[in-house]
């Protein structure tokens, strides 16, 4: 049986869940279909958003150089941070229009719902801007990826480096869903084997506006250390008000989780000193200048989130795996792409674990002063490098039941 033959069958199975008959395998298939389930109006659409399908796009692009008569669609869809709205669509595009992988799904709650139904209909889920650990813990899944970084690896590399010039005591402030608790339980038990201590916390909900109770009661409890357990628009606002009631210098802010776009909102006055882990920066190495060199050609001049990248690379190596392997099927996909490392331009080597967790280098960063910047985006000084194999959680460690 010919490839082409092979993914249409495949494709085929995806439809006999909707129709109760499994569609017949044809000598011309419809395109491979990646779906884009993203955040395109809320607190994490300038992180994700619309740049992540413009990196669906290029690595389309890409793949299309080298995938001789396959051809792929990208479709695109806004969850609103919604589970309920998330799932809807991703059975939509599974159950109607022949979607075979979901590629991006920032907001941590999406994913783990999403993954879920990915697992059940054999599809393989990258989970390429969900940051819970638990995607590769207890939530794991044979059809599960999740690419570039992690509650684990954010919050243990911040707390350890932070904690490691003698601030030590934290309070935290956390976005009340899967990421911030994620966060916070996993930078404060970094925190803790480094000798901190919590001197609280306060939950808030999701697109919150106004910090001023909760930042007065940080103040109060005399931590040296602010952690933000949240991202997008409510890290970007905490970070303003925190210097508006004269939090900063006397208490440092620690940013869990932040990216190019955040400080690019902030600004370089206010983000500046702030150190952070990230999988990614655009002006890092000659392979990440010359994507973010394409990908601003597309967004008027903006430069990648660590976010896309992670969904350009996602994608490209799943297309690779589907045309290697001759199948959609999530299993047998995931699976190929755990046979041996993947050379990447954007992130190095990179080995796909058992649990499902894309292991590569990850980077300490220091926002630099506005006078060490020389343009728009030259936000980033690397600090120090941290190997995979320190980076995220050992593989014995998740609590993933497909690990032996």
């Amino acid at each position: 049986m010919s490839f082409r033959s092979r993914v249409a069958g495949a494709a085929g199975l995806a439809l006999s869940l909707a129709l109760a008959a499994p569609a017949p395998a044809q000598d011309a298939p419809g395109p491979i279909k990646v779906g884009v389930l993203s955040d395109m109006s809320g607190p994490f659409a300038d992180q994700a958003g619309i740049g992540s399908v413009t990196a669906a796009q290029l690595a389309a692009e890409d793949f299309a150089k080298e995938a001789g008569d396959l051809k792929v669609e990208i479709v695109s869809a806004d969850h609103q941070n919604k589970p309920d709205i998330g799932l809807a669509t991703a059975r939509r595009w599974l159950d109607q229009e022949g979607v075979s992988t979901i590629v991006d799904l920032p907001n941590s709650a999406v994913a783990l719902a999403v993954a879920n139904l990915m697992r059940e209909r054999h599809r393989v889920a990258l989970a390429s801007s969900a940051l819970t650990s638990d995607m590769t813990g207890k939530a794991c899944a044979p059809t599960t990826v999740q690419w570039v970084s992690d509650t684990w690896a954010q919050g243990s590399a911040t707390a350890r480096a932070i904690a490691g010039r003698g601030l030590k005591s934290w309070y935290f402030l956390t976005v009340d869903y899967a990421l911030g608790h994620a966060l916070e339980r996993d930078a404060t038990i970094a925190l803790k084997a480094a000798g901190g201590t919590v001197k609280g916390s306060t939950k808030h909900p999701l697109n919150a506006g106004d910090f001023a109770s909760p930042l007065l009661s940080a103040q109060g409890a005399g931590a040296q250390v602010l952690a933000l357990a949240d991202t997008g628009a409510d890290m970007i606002n905490a970070v303003k008000q925190a210097a508006e009631f004269g939090l900063m210098p006397e208490m440092r802010v620690a940013a869990l989780f932040i990216q190019l776009s955040d400080v690019h909102a902030l600004g370089l006055k206010a983000a500046q000193g702030l150190q952070f882990a990230s999988a990614f920066y655009w002006d890092r190495t000659d392979g990440t200048r010359a994507f973010a060199k394409r990908f601003g050609e597309r967004m008027n001049g903006r430069m990648p989130t660590e976010n896309h990248a992670g969904v350009y690379s996602a994608t490209l190596a799943y297309l690779r795996a589907v045309r290697d392997t001759g199948t959609i099927e999530g299993e047998k996909v995931v699976a190929a792409l755990r046979e041996k490392p993947i050379a990447d331009p954007l992130f190095g080597s990179v080995t796909v674990r058992q649990d499902g967790r894309a292991v590569h280098d990850l980077f300490l960063f220091e926002v630099k002063a506005p006078a060490d910047s020389k343009g728009p985006y030259d936000y980033y000084k690397l600090l120090a490098t941290v190997p995979g194999d320190q980076a995220f959680r050992p593989l014995a460690d998740g609590g993933c039941p497909l690990v032996k």
